[in-house]
């Protein structure tokens, strides 16, 4: 008994009705890429349901249509909590829905509060440059050769809840770059920033680049979340790619930080086909979609990404063993064809295979209410307790 959650980051499919209030209407990350890349695409998403979700929101996807009979049950997802940040949503998917927004600093010049900054550059023994909201790609190549001649650290923000530190491998390395952002992490606790994270960079002047050692430092979690409640009932978690990093590795069997979309999904298929465990939940964030091209607003690269993962269903799916689950979603949008280059407020896919259960008649799972639904329906699933908030759609399967 398995069950394999994976998230294509930031793969939204509209926007969600209080879009307005965040400057995201009009938003929809896949409805944009289709309509923008010309063709049929992502087959196995596809004959999943993908466009069949789409079209609970009235939206047809060019070249991912809805198809007659799909192979898994579909259905959309709301975000309840307020934001649309990474965190924010992997923490729903688990159970965890916040009242309140993490924080956002302003983006013009200073972003940070000058006690925070004095504090940092006390700590930290360097100083601090950038201090405002900006690409990560630009502002490494605005201020690469500044920081290689100085040291001093560059750090900024964006319109999500971060706090991120930029730095040369050269001048600055990786153990010294962490230990920089867990000083930042411990700052930021208080002003309940979501994430502190380390974006390492390699190269010369005019031709930086970022590197594969990217580490998330996530705030505490409030409260135990879906994967500590299954592990303390006898399932195995296993984390693949970034989520050991948002969950702070509570409640984490087997952590795998693998980097890049292509390394997860290897991991993945071989952590379905290697391993055997009688009750398994596999939770998986493939991050290129977002962090290469959604906030550089790149759609042909997006729709390939998606396709890279697309091809890769059929082969998790036949190393599914009969009951076994494989759940297909996201954690918010990024639109690639919208303005700006941040996230965008979106409802999530909701891709559901159950082996076994190809023959079933109904295959809607519906407009979900919250994200929460998951964490629900997986402790149903793995018949442990119920969790606290959400509600299952396991019966539907």
């Amino acid at each position: 008994m398995r069950a394999t959650v994976v998230v294509i980051d930031s793969f939204g499919i509209g926007e969600l009705p209080d879009a307005e209030q965040y400057g995201d209407k009009g938003s929809n990350t896949a409805l944009h890429i289709c309509e923008g890349v010309s063709g049929p695409k992502w087959t196995a998403l596809k004959e999943l349901g993908l466009g069949n979700a789409s079209e609970l929101l009235e939206n047809k996807l060019p070249g991912c249509e809805s198809v007659d009979v799909p192979s898994g049950f579909f259905g959309v997802m709301k975000e309840k909590s307020p934001g649309k940040d990474t965190t924010t949503g992997h923490w729903e998917l688990a159970g965890l829905e916040l009242e309140k927004a993490f924080h956002t600093f302003q983006p013009e010049y200073p972003s940070f509060p000058e006690d925070l900054v004095k504090t940092f550059n006390a700590k930290t023994g360097r100083g601090l440059i950038g201090n405002k909201a900006a690409s990560g790609i630009a502002i490494i190549e605005e201020l690469g050769e500044e920081h290689q001649k100085t040291g001093d650290l560059i750090c900024y923000t964006s319109a999500d809840s971060v706090f991120q530190i930029a730095a040369h491998e050269e001048t600055v390395p990786l153990d010294e770059l962490y230990k920089y952002c867990k000083i930042a992490r411990e700052l930021c606790n208080p002003r309940m920033v979501g994430r502190v994270i380390a974006r390492p960079f390699t190269g010369t002047p005019g031709n930086y680049t970022r590197s594969a050692a990217r580490k998330d430092f996530s705030i505490p979690l409030p409260e135990p979340s879906l994967l500590d409640h299954l592990q303390s009932r006898g399932v195995v978690t296993t984390a693949v790619g970034k989520i050991g990093d948002i969950f702070n590795e509570s409640g984490i069997t087997n952590s795998y930080h693998d980097k890049g979309n292509p390394n997860c999904l290897d991991r993945t298929l071989a952590v379905l086909t290697d391993t055997k465990n009688d009750k398994e939940f596999i939770f998986v964030n493939l991050v290129d979609t977002d962090m290469m091209y959604g906030h550089r607003r790149d759609i042909k690269g997006y729709c390939q990404s998606v396709e890279e993962t697309s091809v890769f269903i059929p082969k998790m799916i036949e190393a599914l063993d009969d009951g076994d689950l494989l759940i297909v979603t996201a954690d918010h949008g990024c639109d690639p064809s919208f303005r700006g280059t941040d996230h965008t407020r979106e409802h999530v896919p909701l891709l559901v295979y159950r082996k076994g259960s190809e023959g079933a008649e109904v295959k809607s799972l519906g407009i979900r209410e919250s994200f929460s639904d998951l964490a629900a329906t997986m402790a149903e699933f793995f018949e442990v307790d119920p969790y606290p908030r959400g509600s299952s759609f396991v019966k539907k399967l």
